[in-house]
């Protein structure tokens, strides 16, 4: 003896009550757990993705170099007093920039003819990958695997030099059995030629110095414009200086190639200090240009004074000065040869500065200072007796003149020597290399697991939008809310399903199984057991019915009515009671498929006079159920159920009965169930889990209404268990073996 209690229960009922944010909470956890298979489905498919793509990747390697920046040191040969305001610190910020400019880079370009970029033409998606994984020796390729014109694996082109009209322009190479044919985007020729040999035609030349490959492989080359190329080349290469004021710059650049990355990073290392050398030299080329210039000057001015104090020394007579006057003379020597040098500063500190710059101010307070100890000693010479001072004032501009002629002299070839040997502020700590075991792109296990978490995000994300999505009603409580006590809840069948496919039908027709009934199949069936609980609730909800009829109808087609009807019938019959079931879907009715009745004669033939009720009443091979089938399709089935004979047939043959079931259509999409229903002395609705939307049964409730028919309740139909239904429980109470 099997037992089963099958139940709707509220939580409040059984816990007391709960907030509306502690059930949501569940609902949203019960729901994530229903759609779980959902979820770990769409993780498991965004990480395949993921996966094969971080394994199509082709591998990045990042090259590093060092390079340091120093403070100048000292200045230009006969600047040393002013080094300290003519120079400055040098900015690492500054350098950064110089490195990344076009034209440091722009030599770049030209040196590794990066302004052609060569791509051989690889199978779709899955080519370089497999390309990749070649290992061929030196000169040797892959064969190809699904087309002759795509590059398998160890294709080299090299192409050191480029023109086409315009300077710019996308073309593709194929290779011959003698060269190779140069193809534009409409894969005409336009220029054919062999390695090594520069090959012209009009406006295009183009030299191939390497071509490895198969005759017929493609390879796709772009020419870009010298300014495109760099710009694209600021935008790769990395720099930044490792800690602040350090002076070192590092350098980084990724590329797919790790002896390219290398070569790049050297190329940009060498450019930058030739450039920083050049500017360097550049400044005492400048001034050396500036000193050989104004030498003459002081030369012609040196003689002069010679020549004026010889003249003066015949004519005064005399050839000596005092102890006093030669002490004076020393002093404004000094103090003229010091000035006559800043005065030789004064063009660069114009140039470099404003004078309203602190270093141009600082320069002019020395300038003045100097000028000021001059005119003391000029009062202190004006003391000495007019020979003494005359012959001191030309024995000064003598001995001041040929101080500066020397000083110009030295600096002269002082600057010749810092021209030849400039070696500029920056060198090359660390030339570039690259750690070819560790690729620095792509993250495989970071893209991973990133696919892996948006998987897992884009699963729940469906399951939550399908729930909100989802207007179909799933617990009770929302139909008892508006007014309809749910008398049953059935849960879905497993074994209906199995009836519910054309293979089991056919079984169903054999010697073992005469019975399409779930009742009679598998009596123990939660689903069955559940309608046992439907058959008591009915023996006290028709108790104070006007008559033994009950109809049974739904919302809309699919929420299972035959289902409900034909094994409540059954279940009935089974308690000993006599019971008539009726299919009064004159449309569509199927129930004589479940109990396997042939359907020549039924309620249509009865209600159209062509039959009577002692021909369609039949015996539907189980004790106590008898079955009238729908009969032929009319064409006017609701004329017909309005008919006398229908009330006659229903009058005359009810009291004959415990319980006359009558199966109608859906009373939204026909009228048929509200003129049946003025028969019947009980009327329910059957509804399915997740498959009726509340504003449908509200709608159906108030159709039935309308027509002066009460809803006596509701079946709620095909319940799957689910951790979001938390209104809903069944339990399976079996007798011990």
């Amino acid at each position: 003896m099997t037992d089963s209690m099958i139940s709707s229960a509220r939580p409040s009922d059984m816990h007391g009550t709960w907030d509306d944010d502690e059930i949501d909470l569940l609902a949203l956890f019960g729901t994530l757990r229903d759609g779980r298979w959902l979820i770990i489905v769409v993780t498991l498919v965004f990480t395949a993705v993921g996966v094969a793509y971080a394994l199509i990747q082709p591998p990045i390697y990042q090259a590093n170099a060092l390079i340091q920046v120093e403070d100048k040191q000292g200045g230009l040969p006969g600047m040393e007093n002013l080094s300290g305001l003519l120079e400055s610190p040098s900015n690492a910020e500054t350098e950064i920039q110089l490195i990344k400019s076009r034209r440091v880079l722009g030599k770049v370009v030209d040196n590794l003819n990066l302004d052609i970029v060569v791509t051989p033409n690889y199978f779709p998606v899955v080519g370089e990958a497999l390309a990749r994984r070649f290992n061929g020796g030196p000169g040797e390729v892959a064969k190809p695997l699904w087309g002759a014109q795509y590059a398998w694996g160890g294709e080299k082109l090299k192409i050191t030099r480029m023109e086409v009209p315009g300077q710019t322009g996308n073309f593709i190479l194929r290779a011959t059995d003698h060269g190779w044919e140069l193809l534009d985007e409409e894969r005409q020729v336009i220029l054919t030629g062999n390695t090594n040999e520069l090959a012209s035609e009009g406006r295009y030349s183009m030299m191939v110095t390497e071509l490895v490959a198969r005759p017929g492989t493609l390879f796709n080359v772009a020419k870009r414009s010298d300014y495109t190329a760099a710009i694209g080349l600021q935008s790769d290469i990395g720099a930044s200086e490792k800690g602040k004021g350090s002076g070192i710059i590092a350098l980084t650049y990724e590329h797919q190639n790790p002896a390219m990355a290398e070569s790049i990073l050297d190329e940009v290392g060498e450019n930058y200090v030739r450039q920083n050398v050049q500017r360097s030299s550049a400044e005492a080329a400048q001034s050396l240009e500036f000193l050989r210039s104004q030498l003459p000057q002081v030369r012609r001015d040196l003689e002069a004074a010679e020549k004026r104090l010889n003249e003066y020394q015949v004519t005064a007579e005399t050839i000596d000065i005092t102890a006093e006057g030669s002490s004076l003379l020393e002093q404004i020597v000094e103090l003229e040869t010091r000035i006559s040098e800043l005065e030789i500063q004064r063009a660069e500190i114009e140039q470099r500065f404003q004078p309203t710059h602190p270093r141009y101010k600082a320069w002019a307070s020395q300038m003045a200072e100097l000028k000021q100890r001059r005119a003391e000693l000029d009062r202190r010479i004006g003391t000495l007796p007019e020979t003494q001072q005359e012959l001191v004032r030309l024995r000064r501009d003598v001995e001041v003149g040929n101080e500066i002629y020397l000083q110009m002299l030295s600096n002269i070839q002082q600057l010749d020597i810092a021209r030849a040997g400039t070696v500029g502020n920056v060198r090359v700590v660390d030339e570039a290399a690259v750690n070819t075991a560790a690729p620095v792109k792509p993250k495989r296990s970071l893209i991973a697991m990133v696919a892996l978490l948006l998987g897992g995000m884009v699963g729940v994300g469906i399951v939550l939008l399908r729930s909100a999505l989802n207007r179909g009603v799933e617990n009770p409580e929302d139909i008892e809310k508006i007014g309809l006590p749910v008398y049953a809840s059935v849960p879905l069948s497993k074994t209906q399903s199995e009836l519910m496919k054309p293979k089991s039908r056919a079984q169903l027709r054999g010697k073992e199984r005469t019975s399409g009934l779930l009742a009679v199949v598998n009596p123990a069936d939660l689903a069955i057991e559940s309608l046992r609980s439907l058959r008591t609730s009915l023996h006290f909800g028709m108790i104070d019915a006007k008559n033994n009829i009950l109809m049974i109808s739904g919302p809309s087609p699919g929420v299972g009515k035959s289902f409900i009807s034909v094994n409540l019938a059954a279940v009935m019959a089974m308690a000993n009671q006599k019971v008539l079931l009726i299919d009064g879907d004159l449309r569509r009715g199927f129930s004589h498929d479940v109990l396997r009745i042939r359907n020549e004669k039924g309620l249509s033939d009865l209600l159209a006079g062509k039959a009577s009720t002692e021909e369609v009443v039949l015996p539907s091979g189980m004790d106590g159920l008898d079955f009238v089938c729908r009969g032929t399709a009319p064409p006017n089935p609701s004329e017909l159920l309005m008919s006398k004979r229908f009330d006659e047939f229903l009058s005359g043959t009810a009291p004959k009965y415990d319980l006359v079931i009558i199966d109608t259509p859906p009373i939204l999409a026909v009228t048929d169930p509200a003129i049946v229903g003025k028969h019947a002395g009980t009327t329910m609705l059957v509804t399915r889990f997740g498959g009726s939307p509340l504003k449908e049964v509200e709608l159906t409730k108030r159709r039935f209404e309308q027509n002066g028919i009460e809803v006596k309740g509701v079946i709620f139909n095909a319940i799957v268990k689910k951790a979001s239904n938390y209104g809903y429980y069944d339990y399976a109470y079996k007798t011990a073996e």
